[in-house]
């Protein structure tokens, strides 16, 4: 294997709080455990794309590892050709570099020690402790027991080594057909933890691997693969989550009875989201079945997806160090996320003004041909945005939900003989309303300017309670915004197999010639915007293109965290 090298990262390093695994690599550190090394590891199966739980998994092994000055790995768990495709390879790697990590030259693969792992299988058929078993899966399912029950032996239990060594090359060599026979560890059928009672070390599996192509027809088990591939690569911390906290004595089994270098392995509570699957399973099917557009959908919970949709890889870096690092299952609000990300677009994305569902304003005492360029503000947040000019005209578009003809209390938008402020441009009051005369559907709305209020302010000293958005109609250029809401509209919708049936079938809108300020025309896919009073959107990076221009919202500008939160505090 090639020396690890040093890996650099584009992350700043920031004071990290301790959690219990920290403080177990503090002790080792203090011990000379591992002579001071830390090295840690992300092992995706490339069965799929990774997802945002899968992010707090990355952030904690290679952030720990980055933090210590230590070295981390990505390996990929390619140990089950059937279901494993170099699209999802590809995927992963984009992810985790989009995520700010950079592994260096510490890229490996589960199949780059199919030949270690086989002569290691080899040694534990010599000691006696493994065996090859003739029984069908259902057959050993059944003779495993229950937690309740022990197991029962197999009846090949005892073969010889001299045969278990000749069924297990006659395996390697494709001699059998899928599922005739496994390689089993000999442990103990009578133990409480059923991951001790013999489980499968390989599995035969006649497909073409995307690496290796046909020289294998046997596979080893990811429980047998993950702890030597660990050793192997010399990992000192083998952070992994929660469900496999059972199979810990599992993996120091195999190291333990190969004598080889063992590595920690420490379990940690994985994420669960509200409103969310992360079963890749799960989230395979709503590819497969065309719930959802693919693997980015900006619905999905996937990191190509949560990018589609104007995530930024900052804001989930900031939400997994928010969660922390627990050692029981808990399900996080999805508000948290939300709240994380508005704590970061809101530093970083450009205020601009777009109208969804336009009504149009005829400002009568305005000239006619004039054009004015006004001032506006990039991002209040950050001077160094600067500012930008907005073409300013006779026809203006607002949103029809700002106007209403016999306004209800309390409403301060535009309204007959009610005054408003234009964000940027002038105050207008509405002096007439026009109506189809067949089905008093308003047309479009007259309005009067004052303009002494150039800028969006009075010297006389009135003011006006109500600020709309807007766009130049000469100017305007058109679009189509998607807004989404939840993928599924149940708190927790991982309801088995049925939970398809919780899908909202109201999670994507998508609103058509919408008027947008002239300058999103220049919008690249890593511009953020937000849309004054409407959100946060991003320009799709799969179906906009120059001539079609796609926005995303990628959150609303309602904090829903925030204010569960004021809510406790009142409470408390």
């Amino acid at each position: 294997m090639r020396e690890p090298k040093e890996k650099t990262s584009e992350i700043e390093k920031t004071e990290k709080p301790s959690n219990f695994i920290r403080n177990i690599i503090d002790d080792d550190l203090k011990s000379g455990k591992y002579d001071g090394r830390v090295v840690t590891r992300f092992p995706p199966e490339p069965n799929g794309y990774l997802h945002i739980g899968h992010a707090k998994s990355i952030c904690l092994n290679f952030g720990i590892a980055s933090d210590y000055s230590g070295v981390y790995h990505l390996r990929f768990d390619d140990t089950n050709p059937i279901k494993e495709e170099d699209e999802y390879i590809k995927a992963i790697i984009k992810d985790v570099r989009w995520l700010g990590f950079d592994w260096g030259e510490n890229q490996f693969f589960a199949s780059d020690y199919f030949d270690q792992l086989f002569e290691y299988a080899v040694k534990l058929i010599k000691k006696g402790k493994a065996y090859v078993d003739s029984l069908s899966a259902n057959e050993i399912r059944a003779y495993r027991g229950t937690l309740k029950e022990p197991g029962k032996e197999s009846p090949y239990r005892n073969r010889s080594v001299e045969e278990n060594l000749d069924l297990f090359e006659r395996m390697k060599a494709g001699g059998f057909k899928n599922g005739e026979m496994v390689l089993r560890a000999k442990i103990d059928m009578t133990s409480p933890n059923l991951n001790m009672r013999d489980p499968a070390m390989y599995r035969i599996i006649n497909a073409i691997h995307h690496r290796t192509g046909d020289m294998w027809h046997i596979y080893p088990m990811y429980d047998f693969a993950h702890g030597q591939s660990d050793s192997i690569e010399k990992i000192t911390h083998s952070i992994c989550t929660l469900e496999f906290e059972d199979h810990r004595p599992l993996y120091n089994w195999f190291l333990d009875e190969l004598e080889i270098y063992h590595p920690t392995q420490i379990e940690f509570a994985r994420l669960n989201l509200t409103y969310t699957v992360m079963s890749k399973r799960k989230l395979l099917r709503l590819v497969s079945e065309n719930q959802v557009s693919g693997w980015d959908d900006p619905r999905m919970p996937t990191l190509s997806g949560l990018r589609r949709r104007g995530y930024t890889a900052q804001a989930i870096r900031n939400f997994a160090d928010k969660i922390g690092v627990a050692k029981s299952d808990s399900t996080v609000d999805i508000a948290l996320l939300e709240h994380t990300l508005r704590d970061d677009l809101n530093q970083k994305a450009r205020r601009v003004m777009a109208v969804l569902n336009p009504l149009k304003v005829v400002i009568t005492n305005y000239p006619e041909e004039q054009t004015e360029e006004l001032d506006a503000v990039n991002n209040p947040e950050d001077e160094s945005m600067g500012t930008r000019k907005i073409p300013f005209s006779k026809i203006i578009y607002i949103e029809k939900t700002d106007f209403e003809e016999d306004p209800p209390p309390k409403y301060f938008r535009l309204a007959p003989g009610r005054e408003v402020r234009l964000k940027h441009a002038y105050y207008i009051s509405c002096i007439e309303v026009i109506k189809d005369e067949k089905t008093a559907e308003i047309l479009e709305i007259h309005c009067t300017y004052d303009p002494k209020t150039r800028g969006g302010w009075s010297d006389d000293g009135r003011k006006v309670k109500g600020t709309l958005h807007w766009v130049s109609a000469r100017h305007a250029i058109n679009g189509e915004v998607r807004l989404y809401d939840h993928l599924f509209n149940k708190e927790n919708p991982d309801d088995g197999d049925n939970f398809t049936n919780n899908l909202n079938p109201d999670s994507l809108e998508s609103i058509k010639n919408c008027k947008l300020e002239p300058s999103l025309a220049e919008s690249t896919v890593e511009n953020r915007f937000q849309f004054m009073r409407l959100g946060y959107f991003c320009l799709d990076s799969v179906d906009s293109g120059k001539d079609n221009l796609v926005f995303n919202r990628t959150v609303g500008l309602r904090d829903t965290w925030a204010r569960i939160q004021r809510s406790q505090a009142k409470k408390g």
